[in-house]
């Protein structure tokens, strides 16, 4: 069968092998065929050879962890054979830490967890995948275009169960959110404010594309401009581009009481700031900023529902390029006006 594949560390070490072995039994009961698998930063970076991590004793790694596939068969019963179903991308570390334990593996401790397509764990970008059934998510037929796009909604359906767990901190009523940032996270992020029924703003460098219009068909606010010229204080800023400049930006604009999620990750720029103007706003409006990043399965089925609220075409508007397989090459070629491309594995 056909995989998608780098050898973690060499740059630009991206193939496609033609005859990769059947998964192993040991991945799992769930055998699954895949439809297709996002492509996000992760894939880039690690195609570039910044990170990655091949299975103990291997040294490819299968890349893909934004699945969507559909069940051949689960002897255990919790999925029938033609289930539309994706997999869960971090399993807990065989420890366990203490909230690996529990099931909140996105909040490990020790660091030896594993991920699929990613940390010692085989992608999904292969013809055929095994998982256990722990960690298959179930997805209705509605979606079976648009289901790859569940594993980036689980980032943010994470960002906003924390929100909300600290905003109850004391009585809180926000109404405004600011979204840094219109890629797949970001948008997705936007999504989920509109569900609760909140005023959301989106920032992002785009004039012109796809973006402004996906915004506004959320009924959004779409901005341009530098973060100090809005002209609002926002009571939630979920950040996903990373960037330090906004970063730093959006923790000074937050209103009085406000929370900042920073779902994005910064590269290695340096920038000079003024720590104490920030201590200070922090300290003196009871402001919260704080990190997230992955997803528990909680997490993965409050995203599943949120997909099956979501209008189908706004969510089909996200994928703006669908490649087979066999032009593989061209799926991870960055082109302008991407926003997210899903490589194809039934074309």
């Amino acid at each position: 069968m056909r995989a998608v594949t780098v050898t973690p560390g060499t740059p630009n070490s991206l193939r496609c092998v033609p005859d990769w072995p059947e998964p192993a039994a040991d991945e799992g009961d769930v055998l699954v065929e895949a439809i297709a698998v996002g492509i996000c930063g992760t894939d880039h970076e690690i195609i570039a050879g910044q990170f990655g991590q091949a299975p103990p004793g291997e040294d490819s790694l299968v890349l893909g962890h934004e699945a969507l596939g559909r069940v051949l068969e689960d002897p255990s019963g919790t999925l029938r054979p033609g289930d539309l179903v994706a997999g869960i991308v971090r399993h807990p570390d065989p420890v366990p830490c203490p909230n690996c334990a529990v099931g909140e593996w996105d909040m490990c401790r020790n660091g030896r967890f594993t991920e699929h397509g990613i940390k010692a764990l085989p992608g999904f970008a292969r013809d055929r995948w095994r998982l256990e059934p722990r960690f298959a998510v179930g997805l209705p037929p509605k979606l079976a275009d648009v289901g790859m796009l569940l594993e980036p909604t689980t980032v943010v359906a994470k960002a906003w169960d924390h929100i909300e767990r600290i905003g109850h901190r004391a009585e809180w009523q926000p109404q405004t959110v600011l979204v840094t940032g219109a890629g797949p996270i970001g948008l997705l992020a936007a999504l989920l404010g509109v569900q609760r029924g909140l005023s959301v703003h989106v920032l992002d460098l785009a004039k012109s594309g796809p973006k402004p219009e996906l915004v506004r068909a959320l009924g959004a606010t779409y901005h341009s401009v530098p973060v100090e010229d809005l002209d609002f204080e926002p009571d939630v800023v979920v950040e996903c581009t990373g960037a330090p400049v906004v970063v730093l930006a959006v923790m000074c604009k937050a209103a009085p009481n406000g929370i900042v999620c920073l779902a994005g990750v910064s590269g290695g720029r340096t920038i000079d700031f003024d720590a104490g103007a920030l201590n200070r706003t922090l300290v003196l409006e009871n402001n919260v900023v704080f990190g997230s990043v992955n997803a528990n399965r909680r997490h993965w089925d409050l995203a599943a529902a949120a997909l099956d609220r979501a209008d189908h075409s706004w969510l089909t508007a996200l994928i703006t390029r669908r490649v087979p397989v066999a032009e593989y090459a061209s799926a991870y070629t960055a082109q302008e006006n991407d926003i997210k491309v899903v490589l194809d594995f039934t074309a």
